[in-house]
């Protein structure tokens, strides 16, 4: 998966909308669609910025099993 992917999947998994993310993060709901469906490259700025907001390590959206580890820990 991408980190695109790990970013939804977490999102999904806190209970986070796009619309509260987006807002968080400073960016039109549209921007923020764009870059979770890998319309839009994703920086590493941007990566940490999503991760802060979703209050995880950066790390954790760049491995598929860390992420799974983070979903099963908040379910």
């Amino acid at each position: 998966m991408s980190v695109n992917d790990n970013v939804k999947r977490i999102r999904e998994a806190k209970g986070v909308t796009k619309t509260f993310l987006a807002k968080k993060l400073g960016m039109s709901l549209q921007g923020y669609r764009y870059l979770e469906n890998g319309d839009v490259r994703m920086d590493v700025e941007r990566m940490q910025e999503i991760a802060n907001a979703l209050g995880i390590k950066s790390a954790v959206l760049l491995d598929d099993k860390v992420t799974d580890s983070v979903i099963k820990r908040l379910g």
